[in-house]
């Protein structure tokens, strides 16, 4: 991965992905509370994606890779996950593919009911806050 390495800013590069990513986590509740649950479940997914890349950028002092595999990410940064952790972030991975694309939208939008999207909203919270502390 090295000799993909480029001179970049990298405070500037971190502090875009964090605010982005923060105006992101607050659209992904109001979409929650006007009870549009996929597209919350999607930009939950954006957050965290973008949360991992701020620290693989602070870490490694490069450009993050592009992907949007939040497990792959995770591996990508060395963090240690817990199987619980591991699981969660294939399954919001999988909500960046559900909410895109049409063939998969109509059973997503069934899927993500109140009760469903709750659950999913707290796991990325958690989440969330797991790796905002090792920034």
């Amino acid at each position: 991965m090295d000799e993909q390495k480029f001179d970049i800013d990298v405070d500037k590069v971190v502090k875009h992905w964090i605010e982005t990513l923060d105006d992101d986590y607050e659209t992904m509740l109001s979409l929650y509370n006007s009870k549009s649950y996929g597209w919350c479940l999607f930009l939950g997914h954006i957050s965290i994606e973008k949360l991992l890349k701020a620290y693989f950028v602070l870490k490694n002092k490069t450009h993050a890779p592009f992907t949007h595999n939040l497990y792959r990410l995770a591996e990508l940064n060395k963090l240690e996950l817990s199987e619980e952790f591991s699981d969660w972030l294939d399954k919001i991975t999988s909500f960046n593919l559900n909410a895109r694309y049409d063939d998969y939208k109509r059973e997503f939008y069934i899927l993500c009911t109140k009760e469903f999207t709750t659950i999913w909203i707290e796991n990325i919270k958690t989440i969330r806050l797991w790796i905002k502390q090792m920034l």
